[in-house]
Parts: structure tokens; sequence; C-alpha cells
């Protein structure tokens, strides 16, 4: 097992990575806790729920169940709602735990409503995607989505710890796998651009679930991760260089209808607009933007943006949590490992939109 550990003023947590590590869920449930609620979704339910159910019994605890539908599209007040219904229906208390099984949807939502039941209670988060493993578990965003703006509603909280099983990933679909991998090269292109090298060589190893290959990205993904939101819990400054590529992401996900692209195929591809728009206004090497797009292709992501229509995309940037003063910001390369966010005139942007508009 290897373990990461987070610091930032809001907790201070250990990211345990290992195959198997479903099974010891009892481990990491707080001595004091006086009952367990897991939230969860229909399919992760049908696929883990009976080793998590035996697994969390070891407690000895009460535990509670809560199943959303499944998708992007239910990241809603409503589903919100749901889990409060449970929660208080069931009288649990200030003491009780929440734990998030699942993608990065129920990772969000599970969260956010930790953070709001009785103004707060602990939670652990389980992911069960590649992208929740590598990035929305860790870092404490909660959220839910409203039809304007992706994550625009929710609060930083953070968990009490991430249990990561590699292992579950093996039920994945191929398209999940690859859009997972889209938030593991970006960790490369923002921060350490030896690990975009080596995830050139291993992109393959990487889509075949390979376990060496996968469990060294997951663990160099969660530490460069850790490291910046150890240093800006609150996306004050440098936490935003870890949305290279998602304005353009979320544009993508809003514009077409959420659950229509993966998250990670729209930020796969956003990267790539991004990368284009680094070589016009931070002077990144055609080269590098070059390597980006092939390798957003290698890990099986669109690079071809919809067409959304000019005014669309920037109705829907516009509303984009980096955004002051109604000025658009984007996270742009100088070189691989230097990303920095900067704001950029629309007349400058529209060449690298669909169309060249």
């Amino acid at each position: 097992m290897h373990s990461v550990h987070v610091d930032t003023p809001g907790g201070h947590y250990p990211i345990h990575i290992g195959r198997g590590r479903l099974d010891t869920l009892a481990d990491s449930i707080p001595a004091d806790a006086t009952s367990v609620a897991v939230v969860t979704n229909t399919t992760v339910a049908g696929l883990y729920g009976d080793r998590v159910r035996a697994a969390l019994a070891a407690t000895g605890k009460a535990v509670h169940w809560v199943e959303l539908p499944d998708g992007e599209q239910y990241k809603t007040w409503d589903s919100l709602n749901r889990i409060f219904d449970a929660l208080l229906g069931a009288a649990l208390d200030r003491k009780s735990v929440l734990v998030a099984l699942g993608g990065g949807v129920v990772g969000d939502i599970c969260g956010f409503a930790a953070a709001c039941y009785m103004r707060g209670v602990r939670f652990l988060q389980v992911p069960t995607t590649l992208l929740a493993q590598v990035d929305s578990s860790v870092g404490g965003k909660t959220a839910i989505n409203h039809p304007l703006g992706k994550n625009m509603i929710g609060a930083f909280y953070q968990p009490q710890a991430v249990e990561i099983d590699p292992q579950v990933l093996a039920t994945l679909p191929a398209r999940e796998i690859s859009a997972g991998l889209a938030e593991v090269i970006k960790y490369g292109m923002i921060a350490d651009a030896d690990f975009f090298v080596w995830c050139e060589t291993h992109a393959q190893a990487l889509r075949a679930l390979d376990a060496d290959a996968i469990e060294h990205a997951v663990r160099r993904s969660c530490e460069l991760k850790a490291w910046v939101v150890s240093q800006d819990e609150r996306e004050s400054g440098l936490r935003a260089i870890l949305n290279f590529g998602h304005t353009f992401g979320h544009a993508i996900e809003s514009g077409l209808g959420y659950g229509h692209w993966l998250h990670g195929e729209a930020v796969g591809c956003g990267m790539v607009l991004a990368a284009e728009l680094s070589v016009r206004v931070s002077g990144l090497d055609r080269a590098v933007a070059d390597r980006i797009r092939a390798l957003v292709e290698a890990i099986g992501c669109p690079t071809q943006a919809p067409d959304l229509g000019a005014g669309r995309w920037f109705d829907l940037m516009r509303v984009d949590k980096k955004n002051e003063g109604h000025r658009i910001r984007y996270v742009l390369l100088s070189e691989l490992g230097g990303a920095r966010l900067q704001a950029v005139d629309d007349d400058r942007v529209r060449p690298v939109l669909p169309g060249g508009v």
C-alpha cells in the first residue's frame, strides 16, 4: 500500500492506495462514529455493494444505504435532497460518517451533503473511477451542477481519508478509462514534464490497465494534486492551474448537455484547445502543442471540439469560477510543467474554436 498525505487548513488526511482497500474500509471509520451512511449510485451498488457492506459490518455500527441514479445529469438539488431525506429519516446525528462510494458525481454530491448536514459531518472518499481516484476525490471540492454552470454551487470540505483500490477499475468501460487518463496526463502538462514523458511512453499500458502502470499513475497524480492543494486549498492562486483545459471542457459539457460527453473527454479536448491558445498567447512551442494533441488521441479522448457557435462558447465560458470582472481567464502553458492563469480577450480566443470563428 502507498500513502500520500494532504495538509490543508481545512483538514489533514491520508490517501491510501492499494489493491484490496475496498475490503478494509472499516479501518478508516472513526472509532467514535455512531453510524455510517454509504452514498452511491445504482451501478456501483450492483458491483460493489455486497463487498462494502461486508467490510463496514466489521465496525459493528449501523450502516445505511443511499442509492442515486447514475449519471452527471443527476448531480442536482433533487439528488442532494434525496441524501438529506435519507439521513434525516434515519435520524443520523453529528457523529455519523458518510462514505462516498462511486465516481466524481457521487464524491462531489456526497461531500457537499456532508458539508451541509447538521453544518458538517465527517466523510470518506472511496472513488471507483479513474478520474475520481486521480482528481475529484482529492482536495475537498464538493458541488452540484446548475443548468447555467457546472459545479457552481458547493463548498470546500475535506474528507477524513481517501481510500483508493485500483482493482475496481477493471469493471470500467474503456471510455471511462480514457476519460480518467485525461486528468492523469494533465498533471504532466501543468506540473511535471518528466511525468508527461512517462505518460507518452506508457499510454497503451495505461489504457490496458497494466497494474504497475496504473498504480504509478494514480500515486503520482495524487502526489501532484496534494502538493498543489496543500499550498492553495481554496483556489485563490496556484490551485487554478488544476483547471487546465477545464474552461473549454466545462463549456462542452454544458453546451452539449451534461452526460453527452464524459467530463474527462471534455477536459481532454479542452486541453487541446488550451494548448492551441497557449501557442498563440503564451509562447508555447508548436511541437509541444502537437505532442499534447497526440497524447490526448493516444489515451482515446476526442480532440475535435463540437461547434457550439462562437456566441454560445463565450456565454458558457463566462460562467466560470476563475473569471474576474467579466473577463474569461484561462490556464495556459509556456512550457510543459509551466502553467499560469491569464485573462485573454475573446478576439484572441476565436481562432482556436471550431471553424476559427
